[in-house]
C-alpha cells in the first residue's frame, strides 16, 4: 500500500497545474451539437469540460468560434444530461496537445487518451495543435529515396524522404489495404498512423496487426472512427500532424500515414456549415478545402533540424469522380499521387495501381537514369496494351502491324505479374529496381 501511494505521489509531482482561480462559463443555448457559452472567453481550439448534475463529469466540447461575448463550442460527446445554465470550464493548455516518446507503442483517440486498454499516458512535452509555421526556405529538397515496401510504387513511382503522396481511389478499391502494406513494409524511425473517419472494425484490425513485435516501439496510432463528432475527426488529424512535427524537430525521420483526407474535409465541411459558412464547390465551404491544404503542408523535410515527415494520404473519390473538389485540391498540393483502378481490381490485380495515371513528382531527383529509363519503358508498354486492348480482344489487330504493340501484347502477362504483390510480402527498393530491369529483358524472370 505504501509503495502504491509513493508511486501516485511521484506522478503528482510531475503535474504542474495552474494556481490561479479557475474560471467558469454557463451554457446559454444548445442547437444540435453547437452550444453557446457565456462568461468563458477562451481561444479557439481550446478543450472545455461541461459539468452536469449527474455523479460523473459531463462531455467535453471544443471552442470553434465566437459571436460577440459568446463562445461557440462543438460537443465531443452526447447531449444527454445537458441542461441550460450548466457550468463549463477550460481544460489543459489552450491550443496545444501532449506529444512525446510516451505515445510510442500506443493507440490513442483525438484527445490523447489511450484506447488500447493500457495505462494513462503522461507526457510533459507540448506542441501547437495547428502546427508551427516554418518559412518556405526552411524546407529542404527531397533528395533521398524512400522505401515503401510496395514493388510497383518503388519501381514506377519512386518516393522520396519528405515527399507528400496521395492514394486516390473510390470506395472498396483497396486504399486501406495498400496503406496497410506500406505501414508494414516502409523503412522509417517513427510511424504516425491516423485512421480518421474509418470503420471501428478496421481500427481494431490495424492495431492487432501492427502493434506487435519490434514495430510497436516506433509506431503511434491515432484513431477516430466515423461515428465520432466532426471536430474530433478534424482534431485527430491535427494531433497526428503535431505528433509527427514534434519528432521531426528532434531530427528524426517520420512517416505520417493518414486515412483519409476526404474524411477530414467532410469533418471540416460540417464545422464550416454549422458556423454558417456558405457552401461553394459541391457544398464544401472554402475553409474545408483550406484545412486539407494546411494539413498536407505540415509534412516535408526540415533544414533546421535535419528531420523529415514523409506524408502518405488516402483520398476518397466520391462516386469514383476524379474531379471531386477534395481530389482536385489534394492532387494540386501533393508531390505525387497513386491512382487505384476499380477495373483493375475487378480483374483481380492487387494492388490495383493504374501506373499510367500515377506519378511521383520527385522520382527523377532520387533515382538513376537507368531506373528512369526502365520505368518509362514499362509505362509505355502498359499504355500501349491498354490503348489497343479492345482491338486485340475483337480480333481486329493483326500481329506484325506494329512492333511496339506486338511487344506489349507478348509481355502483358509478365507486366501484370510484376504489379501484383501479396499484402504480407514486402519488397525492398533495391529488389524492386532489380526485378523491374529483369522483367523488361527478353529472357523470362528468375
Amino acid at each position: 500500500m505504501i509503495g502504491l501511494m509513493e508511486s501516485q505521489l511521484a506522478d503528482l509531482r510531475t503535474v504542474h497545474g495552474p494556481l490561479a482561480p479557475r474560471r467558469y462559463g454557463r451554457i446559454c443555448s444548445c442547437d444540435g451539437g453547437l452550444i453557446q457559452v457565456s462568461g468563458l472567453p477562451v481561444p479557439i481550439g481550446s478543450l472545455c469540460r461541461i459539468l452536469t448534475s449527474g455523479p460523473t463529469l459531463g462531455p467535453q466540447a471544443e471552442v470553434i468560434g465566437f459571436r460577440g461575448q459568446f463562445s461557440l463550442m462543438m460537443l465531443l460527446g452526447d447531449t444527454v444530461m445537458l441542461h441550460p445554465g450548466a457550468l463549463v470550464r477550460a481544460e489543459g493548455e489552450p491550443g496545444t496537445v501532449a506529444v512525446g516518446e510516451a505515445f510510442l507503442g500506443r493507440a490513442i483517440d483525438a484527445t490523447g487518451a489511450p484506447i488500447d486498454g493500457g495505462k494513462p499516458i503522461r507526457s510533459a512535452a507540448r506542441w501547437a495543435l495547428g502546427g508551427r509555421r516554418e518559412g518556405a526556405l526552411e524546407r529542404s529538397s527531397v533528395i533521398e529515396p524512400f522505401d515503401c515496401g510496395v514493388r510497383a510504387m518503388n519501381a514506377l513511382t519512386t518516393m522520396g524522404i519528405g515527399q507528400r503522396l496521395g492514394i486516390i481511389a473510390g470506395s472498396g478499391v483497396g486504399k486501406s489495404v495498400l496503406l496497410d502494406m506500406i505501414a508494414g513494409g516502409c523503412e522509417s524511425e517513427i510511424a504516425v498512423v491516423a485512421l480518421i473517419g474509418e470503420r471501428a472494425r478496421e481500427v481494431s484490425d490495424f492495431v492487432s496487426r501492427h502493434m506487435t513485435g519490434p514495430m510497436r516501439r516506433r509506431m503511434v496510432i491515432i484513431a477516430v472512427p466515423a461515428d465520432h463528432a466532426a471536430n474530433l475527426r478534424l482534431r485527430g488529424a491535427q494531433l497526428a500532424a503535431s505528433m509527427a512535427e514534434y519528432f521531426r524537430a528532434q531530427g528524426r525521420q517520420v512517416t505520417l500515414i493518414m486515412d483519409s483526407l476526404t474524411r477530414v474535409a467532410h469533418a471540416a465541411r460540417e464545422i464550416g456549415l454549422l458556423l454558417g459558412e456558405p457552401g461553394a464547390a459541391r457544398g464544401y465551404p472554402p475553409s474545408a478545402l483550406a484545412a486539407v491544404t494546411k494539413l498536407v503542408e505540415r509534412a516535408g523535410n526540415s533544414s533546421v533540424s535535419g528531420g523529415s515527415i514523409t506524408g502518405i494520404y488516402t483520398v476518397l473519390a466520391d462516386g469514383d469522380d476524379p474531379d471531386d473538389p477534395v481530389v482536385d485540391s489534394a492532387r494540386a498540393i501533393l508531390d505525387g499521387h497513386i491512382v487505384l483502378s476499380r477495373e483493375l481490381a475487378q480483374q483481380g490485380q492487387y494492388p490495383a495501381i493504374d501506373v499510367t495515371a500515377s506519378l511521383s513528382r520527385v522520382m527523377d531527383g532520387v533515382t538513376s537514369r537507368e531506373h528512369q529509363k526502365n520505368a518509362r519503358e514499362f509505362r509505355s508498354l502498359v499504355a500501349q496494351y491498354q490503348a489497343n486492348r479492345d482491338l486485340v480482344l475483337m480480333g481486329a489487330y493483326r500481329e506484325g502491324a506494329d512492333a511496339g504493340i506486338d511487344r506489349a501484347i507478348a509481355m502483358h502477362d509478365r507486366l501484370r505479374e510484376f504489379l501484383i504483390q501479396p499484402p504480407d510480402k514486402p519488397v525492398s527498393l533495391a529488389e524492386s529496381i532489380e526485378q523491374l530491369a529483369l522483367t523488361l529483358t527478353d529472357r523470362p524472370p528468375v
